[in-house]
């Protein structure tokens, strides 16, 4: 995600998970009960890293290469 210096990362997070989660409820209607349920469609906590201007494909291999939870 590129965006201005001017914008909080926590701003950004908020915005991209309540658009989101907006969306996934119109296009998944099964989502709205369990999300009620919880109260939330996402976690309230989020991480944010910076790759340094890194190109996009080294990025893509580095994630790829991560191992999986079983």
């Amino acid at each position: 995600v590129n965006f201005p210096p001017k914008v909080s990362v926590s701003k950004l997070v908020n915005s991209l998970k309540g658009v989101s989660s907006r969306r996934l409820k119109q296009i998944h209607p099964e989502l709205i009960k369990s999300a009620y349920l919880k109260n939330a469609l996402w976690s309230p906590s989020y991480y944010a890293g910076s790759v340094g201007g890194a190109p996009i494909s080294v990025v893509r291999q580095y994630i790829e290469q991560q191992a999986r939870p079983h």
